[in-house]
């Protein structure tokens, strides 16, 4: 799924530009890079698709044209997978690929979506070893190492990497949060135990996802609001996609709560 906060491609026009593309190619490519990870169904934020991405078993022989990119490099076996009718690269290089490529940011949108399948660990640990020694491959461990398949949404994938670059604590992801009672209250995204602050990132679908049947998209925001004031207790700091732009208010908004929830 494509995820950001502006205009969205439909997969199936991404299906339509590569099996319209890949005719054109000499045998042997592979669907690649950000567009096997849509193709995979995964969220993808803030990278271009203007060209096919494919990647050929060969040594040599990469180049760029108006419609393609195409990648040389080691394939193995285990790489490649069917989806669709289409060979693509599998989750975990896909994961390798995009780290090794594209800004932290955007690498970590795509990993935390892969690597909710709980198959994908294992298979990652062995892509990562079998890329030693491509280029970038540094960098790469990095958005492997703070990759979390708990991740709920591209926003939150987002707003971890904002919460590290702020210089903030790192929170436990998808923290059940109980009353003094020892009632629970909730599932939030991001939690301080020590603290006693959560957060929660507000995209636009949130909503509609806690949708149960018989209710409307009122009766959510009227629970929503219940639950809130119940996190007062612990200081509750929410967020959405704009914020994201410029984090600081935010992270200022989080250090007022951790003073007050310590006073």
């Amino acid at each position: 799924m494509l995820a950001d906060d502006g205009p969205r491609w439909p997969e199936v026009e991404h299906l339509l530009l590569v099996r319209s593309t890949l005719p054109r190619l000499a045998p042997g490519g592979v669907v690649s890079h950000v567009l096997a990870a849509v193709l995979h169904g995964l969220p993808v934020w803030n990278a271009t698709m203007a060209r096919v991405q494919v990647t050929r078993d060969a040594r040599t022989g990469g180049r760029i044209s108006s419609r393609t990119h195409l990648h040389v490099s080691p394939l193995h076996a285990e790489d490649v997978e069917n989806v669709d009718g289409v060979l693509v690269t599998s989750k975990a290089r896909s994961i390798v690929d995009v780290a090794l490529t594209l800004p932290f940011e955007q690498a970590v949108v795509v990993a935390d979506g892969a690597l909710a399948d709980p198959l994908v660990g294992p298979a990652l640990v062995a892509a990562m070893e079998r890329a030693a020694g491509r280029t970038g491959i540094e960098r790469a461990r990095r958005v492997v190492a703070f990759a979390d398949g708990r991740s709920g949404s591209a926003g939150e994938s987002r707003s971890r990497v904002a919460i590290m670059r702020a210089g903030l604590p790192m929170p436990v992801l998808q923290w059940d949060v109980y009353s003094a009672g020892g009632l629970w209250i909730g599932c939030v995204d991001f939690g301080w135990r020590a603290l006693r602050t959560v957060g929660e990132f507000d995209g636009r679908i949130k909503y509609g996802r806690l949708l149960k049947p018989g209710q409307d998209p009122g009766d959510v925001v009227f629970a929503e609001k219940v639950r809130e004031d119940e996190l007062r207790d612990p200081g509750a700091v929410r967020w959405i996609w704009s914020d994201l732009r410029n984090f600081t208010p935010v992270a200022d908004r989080h250090r007022r709560s951790y003073q007050r929830c310590q006073a």
